[in-house]
């Protein structure tokens, strides 16, 4: 069995771009104020949800291990 992520948008930091929207369509949408959100707060490990967090221009997603915790995304310094 594949790992599970954990997906967050800060959307305090979120602009609403809709990079992720159109990279992971089915990963995030965006709501009626423009701000981005996980479609599903838990899910598989997916390589569009992680390419999509990796192209937010302003870095509002956050991926961890379901479980553990330990950050897949951003890479900690």
């Amino acid at each position: 069995m594949g790992d599970r992520w954990h997906v967050e948008v800060d959307r305090s930091v979120c602009i609403g771009s809709g990079m992720c929207v159109s990279t992971a369509p089915g990963g995030f949408s965006l709501d009626s104020a423009r701000q981005s959100h996980p479609v599903e707060s838990e899910t598989d490990a997916n390589e569009k949800v992680l390419e999509a967090a990796e192209g937010c221009p302003v870095e509002a997603i956050t991926i961890t291990l379901s479980g553990s915790g330990e950050v897949v995304f951003p890479p900690e310094d």
